[in-house]
């Protein structure tokens, strides 16, 4: 057979390739042929159109929606999340051979577009999940950028340089807005520009939020009126929860209006003027007059709850997304998690930031760690793993735990959660600190008590180490027990 995928994740950091990996090894070791296109971070390499032409089937493991699915209409698809392309790459390529067995797919022209599509349908928590991660997938480069130039705005000017780029009081000492930006650089130095480049690029994650919930939902034409419908959210108060109204309202109304079915001649003004100017209007006054105070109101509620936790509060709301951090490595409650850390962050809650990339980095160290203490308490593939997951680890990059996570969930994911939860508590109580939304040990210089962010890095990877490793000796894995016979054996 001659298979086709494409693998994407909201990062387009890790899953997206590990899926690639596997499904490539799964489909050569079943006696196939199969060419795949990651839709990563580092953009897409497209599919010839002949292999796409000459497919037999297509696999999408996918938790964000696949760029240009109409270049596979009319061929025999399997889709599914990107862990079940990591985790269960063997059972998508049989099902999908079994599938291009019932019903062989034409071998079509490349440069003919099949006129039928065949695509899986998803259920409603599916389909709402897909719409979600497609959001969050393209704002996450709007966060890291504009995060870290902040922080590094702090760190070159120090704590007033907010004050000196936007005007306010620090210290007794107050400062007029810069009018012009042009001026920003003589006034401000370098540190003011770092400053208001990342506050711009900061600026934009709740409208780019809500217009790529609404492009996953109705394509193209849902950009314009979902980005609109966040600049409200952003103006009126409603921040994320608002964008994320702003972005599924946006989707539901252009879907609305692309059922309407005009005449040949009016389909062109239909899809340029008529649903962007009705789409934008309906989905702005909605967002202005209807929804937009009660959600203000209760993202007010949220911040002010947020604002007066303190001591053993704090320290529980850590433990809660640490433990959120280490559950699905990367997936969707560990997104949630690091949404609220970056929500805190824009809000000026730094140690939130913090216990959420402590905890998100304990994950793989932690399994390192223990593939390094008892390593027949591994397989070989896991301890090459583990040596990969030191880097992974120290670069915030929680998916480096998955390996491990898809041989052994029973015992590995309530240990990383455990791992999690000992990192966000002991962040919170020693009241660390960060900046920046991302870089793990590498922004160590953004990070404030530096010494009580290393003690929970430490004290997660210790507890995490530990956990498993008491699991797998209590309840042996079938791998890990046929790693030490294999060993034995030799």
């Amino acid at each position: 057979m001659k298979l086709v995928a494409v693998t994407s994740c909201p990062t387009g950091i890790a899953h997206t390739y590990m899926a690639a990996e596997a499904l490539e090894q799964a489909a050569i070791a079943a006696g196939h042929e199969i060419h795949v296109e990651t839709q990563g971070a580092a953009g897409a390499e497209a599919l010839n159109p002949v292999d796409i032409a000459e497919a037999d089937a297509v696999i999408f493991a996918a938790d964000v929606d696949v760029r240009d699915k109409e270049r596979f209409a009319g061929k025999p698809t399997v889709s599914g999340p990107v862990k079940r392309g990591i985790n269960n790459a063997a059972a998508m390529v049989e099902e999908a051979v079994a599938m291009a067995e019932a019903a062989p797919a034409p071998k079509i022209a490349a440069s003919v577009a099949p006129m039928t599509a065949a695509a899986p349908r998803l259920g409603p928590g599916a389909k709402l999940r897909l719409w979600l991660m497609t959001g969050v997938s393209y704002m996450l480069p709007f966060v890291a950028a504009g995060g870290i130039l902040i922080a590094l705005a702090f760190v070159i000017g120090g704590a007033e340089v907010n004050q000196k780029v936007y005007g306010g009081e620090f210290e007794g000492v107050t400062y007029e807005a810069i009018a012009n930006p042009t001026d920003i650089l003589t006034q401000a130095g370098i540190a003011g520009v770092l400053m208001y480049l990342g506050a711009t690029a900061f600026g934009m994650l709740v409208p780019i939020l809500a217009g790529y919930i609404a492009f996953g939902m109705a394509d193209r034409m849902g950009i314009a009126p979902g980005v609109v419908g966040g600049l409200v959210a952003v103006a009126i108060g409603a921040g994320f929860l608002g964008g994320l109204v702003a972005g599924l309202l946006a989707g539901a109304v252009v879907m609305a209006l692309k059922l309407i079915k005009p005449g040949q001649a009016l389909q062109g003004i239909m899809r340029i003027v008529v649903i962007p100017l009705v789409g934008v209007f309906v989905v702005g006054f909605i967002m202005l007059v209807v929804v937009g105070k009660p959600i203000a109101a209760a993202q007010d509620g949220m911040t002010d709850w947020l604002a007066g936790l303190s001591g053993a509060n704090a320290i529980l709301l850590g433990l809660l997304l640490g433990a959120m951090m280490g559950f699905d490595l990367g997936g969707p409650v560990n997104k949630v998690a690091y949404l609220f850390g970056v929500g805190a962050l824009a809000s000026g809650d730094l140690t939130i930031m913090a216990a959420v990339m402590a905890a998100g980095m304990v994950p793989p160290l932690g399994m390192a760690l223990a593939s390094v203490v008892r390593p027949k308490r591994f397989t070989p593939g896991e301890r090459q793993a583990g040596k990969a997951a030191w880097l992974l680890g120290a670069s915030f990059i929680t998916e480096g735990a998955i390996p491990f996570a898809a041989a052994d969930p029973l015992r590995v994911i309530p240990s990383t959660v455990i791992g999690g939860a000992v990192a966000g508590a002991v962040s919170m109580a020693f009241e660390a600190t960060l900046r920046a939304p991302h870089g793990g040990i590498w922004v160590i210089g953004l990070i404030g008590n530096w010494g009580g962010f290393l003690v929970a890095l430490l004290a997660g990877t210790a507890a995490t180490c530990i956990a498993v490793l008491a699991l797998k000796s209590v309840a042996r894995s079938e791998a890990a027990a046929e790693a030490d016979e294999h060993v034995l054996a030799i």
